[in-house]
């Protein structure tokens, strides 16, 4: 620490020299300020800026008395120098016979009188500037404890007072900031000007890296297939996001729910715990697919079992579309009536013929397990139509009526001599 250091500190406080005064006299009455000194004057043995030690031989209310190591001055510490704490007696902070260390306020060399008055808070909080210089510059994290809680925010101890706004005190917005009085924060230094004894402390950045690692460290534990409990935290147009503990994953709405789902709030609504199917784990874009329906057990394979190929069943009408019609035969499972299978008669449109909500009777074609399709017929189920015959038509094929060459050549060879 040079004396540079103090000197520049020392040109932002002041105090009272009377109360210096009072301190090597005995009657002692400080307050937290102390003098601006001009550091450039020697005082031969001492100068202001000096680094000090001796030890505690005297405890008063308001001061402690030292012996100067290798000095014939007698050092003093007022109360308000000792710490930067508030304290109400010395005692709280030393006692006789321990070693101290201080910067030099003030000295008094006379010949009735040689003091130096000098100051441990300064000192440590010079040392404690120092300190966290260091830890902005190499981004280290640094452990303070909470003295007050304000309105804005909380007041820490890290060698001198800090302060972190309510703004950088947590990636979510806290309310009650009281929880944290006396605890003990990580903190990084955000900004610091000692010179105007200002230090902003940032918890939120601490609080951020842990849950990114936490997240990364969940993305990596999930597997896909496994079928894990969620809670669904935001709804889309597109699907629900569900939180998994430290990550969130996406449920498409198509993967809602095995019968066809419209709106997202139709199948979930936020708050709601549900099972969820993990099909696929994205670690760098810390991205996760998730199904809600693939972590119940199909109605197809309940289907295929208690059904087979040629049954004819009851069904409702879901959709239409330009090739065919969906029909649900049973919760979840949806068959496709193909254009051609809809009508014995030519069907241009579907639409000309059915309707969505309609009921109807469908024959199942096929049954494809993999694919968890079904071909539908309503066709098959009724009879085809009988065509009327063509009318027949009755032909003459006798020659009674055929054309002679007279009839076709007239008199064209009468004057002929045949």
């Amino acid at each position: 620490m040079t004396t540079d250091n103090f000197k520049e500190q020392e040109n932002n406080e002041e105090v009272n020299e009377t109360q210096v005064d009072e301190v090597t006299e005995g009657n002692v009455e400080t307050t937290d300020s102390l003098p601006e000194e001009n550091t450039t004057e020697s005082t031969g043995t001492f100068e202001v800026g000096d680094i000090v030690k001796g030890t505690v031989y005297k405890v008063e209310d308001k001061f402690v008395k030292v012996h100067i190591e290798d000095s014939d001055f007698e050092g003093i510490v007022p109360i308000s120098q000792l710490t930067n704490k508030r304290i109400e007696r010395p005692e709280e902070i030393v006692s006789e016979e321990d070693t101290i260390e201080g910067v030099v306020i003030k000295v008094e060399d006379e010949e009735d009188r040689k003091n130096v008055i000098f100051s441990i808070r300064k000192l440590d909080e010079a040392n404690a500037y120092e300190k966290l210089q260091d830890a902005k510059d190499n981004d280290e994290t640094i452990t303070g404890k909470v003295m007050e809680v304000v309105k804005a925010g909380l007041v820490v101890d890290v060698g001198v007072r800090g302060f972190i706004p309510a703004s950088l005190l947590s990636d979510a917005y806290i309310e009650d900031l009281d929880q944290f009085e006396g605890q003990d924060l990580e903190v990084k230094v955000e900004d610091i000007e000692s010179e105007k004894n200002r230090v902003i402390l940032n918890r939120k950045r601490i609080v951020e890296a842990e849950k990114a690692e936490e997240r990364q460290k969940q993305l990596e534990s999930l597997e896909a297939g496994s079928i894990v409990e969620g809670e669904v935290v935001r709804i889309t147009t597109f699907g629900a996001f569900i939180n998994l503990g430290d990550v969130d994953g996406l449920a498409h709405i198509s993967e809602l729910d095995y019968s066809r789902v419209e709106k997202v709030e139709d199948a979930v609504n936020i708050g709601d715990k549900v099972q969820v199917k993990i099909l696929d784990v994205d670690p760098e874009q810390e991205r996760i697919s998730l199904s809600l329906k693939q972590a119940k057990a199909s109605p197809f394979d309940s289907f295929i079992e208690e059904h087979s190929e040629g049954e004819v069943l009851e069904g409702e009408v879901k959709r239409l579309v330009d090739f065919g019609a969906f029909v649900e035969v049973t919760p979840g499972v949806e068959g496709l009536v193909h254009v051609s299978e809809i009508s014995h008669e030519h069907v241009a449109t579907p639409s000309d013929v059915l309707k969505e909500g309609q009921t109807v009777s469908v024959k199942i074609l096929s049954l494809d397990e993999d694919s968890e399709k079904v071909s539908l017929s309503i066709k098959e189920t009724s009879e085809k139509p009988a065509r009327d015959p063509e009318p027949k038509v009755y032909r003459d094929d006798t020659d009674d009526d055929a054309p002679t060459l007279g009839d076709v050549f007239g008199d064209r060879f009468k004057d002929l001599d045949i």
